[in-house]
């Protein structure tokens, strides 16, 4: 086609001459003349998809081409070169992840992770007395730990759902080897000294205030997590030495209510930190609930508010206590047993005698069992009662060291007081009480059977009058005769 088409020059010629104004309102719809197309082959398009009416951008440069919305010269969209005056930020077309910050802080936040740990163990021993005394392989664990906690930090911000538990194990387990030397409130001042350095630090790494802002908060959410995390790794030590401090205590009070060897109770004990020259009395009862954990702080709690030191086990439904540190005088031992005793459950209470330390606590141990088994035959027995108070129970169920101790502390202080003050006290008893008729059968003054009763009750520390230390001196004196009858078979 040659060049002297008088429609292709009228046409080229209004390109040409077209002012701004006509320039940019290109982009709508055209005057009849302007678009018709030329009748030629060179400039007919051959897919009706790419004709002028089209305006997307990925037209093609030609004369006939329809403008775009590149093309539009409008001022307030021009873009401006402003090197040098704006805060530098992530390279041109660099995507931001949902943590609104760009791969390429992240991988430099990843290489300096090294460099903030090591700052941050600078800071603690420089801001921290006591970090510069642990020895060099715990200092070195704390390193690794916030080595471990800076890349960990990283990985967060990349994928805080994942990365978090990765990050929190590894804080979990590191204070299992460190809680010999360093305690819940130092780690948790270590964490917040990193936490400073890192806020600190960070705005180095951020490539605008967005950035910025990111960074500060992830580091305080991540570090409030680590703090949760190293918390939650203590209180698991710390259940777990309960719980072996638990097992531990059992052993003792089954070693003591089986009367094992002194050394290996007293042993156990003191690792329990029990002072060995502590008295200690043995109580037995029922168990208040089938929750051993409620048991033993119901029983701890009474006893820290008493101020006595304890060991318990609970043995099926039977609950024994040993408790510390009460001496003879009754009014702070029954004071002690009253406060111990809101603490077991319904049924009868029975505490053996007090004994000088927990080597003997076993002597102590063995009463209160055998009483707690002939409670049954006193349904008015007081709760808590004393295992000395059951010894005629005792010896009607067969308990020899009961039977024993009848004879020896009430029949015989009669018996070699004389037969007059014996038959006293026989006469008085089977007479059921009535002292004029006492009198009558031995042929004494009233007074004079007053003043050997009196003499009985020195000697015995029972007063035939009461109706239970009658019961106690009946049993006393036919076990006397049960016994002198058997040594002479």
């Amino acid at each position: 086609m040659t060049s002297d088409d008088p429609r292709r020059t009228r046409s080229n010629r209004g390109a040409r001459t077209a002012s701004p104004a006509t320039s940019h309102a290109s982009t709508g719809p055209r005057p009849a003349k302007a678009r018709k197309a030329p009748r030629s082959k060179t400039t007919t398009p051959a897919d009706p998809s790419s004709t002028p009416a089209h305006t997307g951008p990925e037209d093609t440069a030609g004369p006939g081409r329809t403008a775009g919305p590149e093309d539009t010269a409008h001022p307030d969209t021009t873009p401006v070169d402003t090197a040098g005056t704006s805060p530098p930020g992530p390279a041109p077309g660099e995507a931001r992840g949902p943590n609104r910050l760009s791969a390429r802080t992240l991988r430099e936040l990843e290489r300096a992770s090294g460099r903030l740990a090591k700052a941050s163990v600078a800071a603690m021993e420089e801001r921290l007395s006591w970090f510069s005394r642990l020895p060099a392989d715990q200092r070195a664990s704390v390193l690794l730990i916030t080595q471990t906690g800076a890349a960990g930090f990283v990985r967060w911000l990349r994928d805080p759902e994942h990365a978090l538990e990765l990050t929190t194990e590894a804080f979990r387990a590191a204070p299992r080897d460190l809680s010999r030397w360093i305690s819940l409130r130092q780690t948790v001042g270590l964490v917040r000294l990193a936490i400073e350095v890192f806020e600190q630090q960070l705005p180095d790494f951020a490539a605008d205030g967005a950035e910025n802002a990111a960074l500060v908060e992830g580091i305080l959410r991540y570090g409030r997590e680590v703090a949760f995390a190293a918390a939650s790794s203590y209180a698991a030590a710390a259940e777990a030495r309960g719980a072996w401090d638990a097992r531990l205590e059992a052993l003792v009070v089954d070693g003591i209510v089986r009367g094992d060897a002194e050394e290996s109770v007293l042993s156990r004990a003191a690792a329990l930190g029990w002072d060995p020259a502590a008295s200690a009395t043995v109580m037995v009862g029922t168990s208040p609930s089938d929750d051993p954990p409620t048991v033993v702080f119901e029983v701890r709690s009474r006893a820290a508010r008493a101020g006595c030191p304890v060991l318990l086990g609970v043995q099926g439904t039977r609950l024994v206590v040993v408790a510390g540190g009460a001496d003879d005088e009754q009014a702070r031992d029954g004071a002690l047993l009253d406060t111990l005793a809101a603490a077991f459950g319904d049924g009868p209470i029975v505490a053996g005698p007090t004994v000088a330390g927990l080597g003997e606590a076993h002597a102590s141990a063995a009463e209160a069992l055998s009483a707690m088994r002939a409670v049954v035959a006193w349904p008015g027995a007081p709760r808590p009662v004393r295992s000395i108070d059951l010894l005629p129970e005792r010896a009607l169920a067969g308990d020899p060291s009961a039977e024993r101790r009848l004879v020896d502390e009430i029949a015989k202080p009669l018996e070699d007081a004389g037969p007059a003050l014996l038959a006293t006290v026989e006469g008085y008893l089977e007479t059921g009480g009535v002292l004029e008729m006492c009198a009558r059968q031995l042929f004494v003054h009233p007074n004079t059977v007053r003043y050997r009763l009196r003499k009985a009750a020195e000697l015995t520390g029972r007063n035939a009058a009461d109706p239970r230390d009658a019961l106690v001196l009946r049993v006393a004196l036919a076990a006397s005769r049960l016994a002198a009858a058997r040594s002479q078979w």
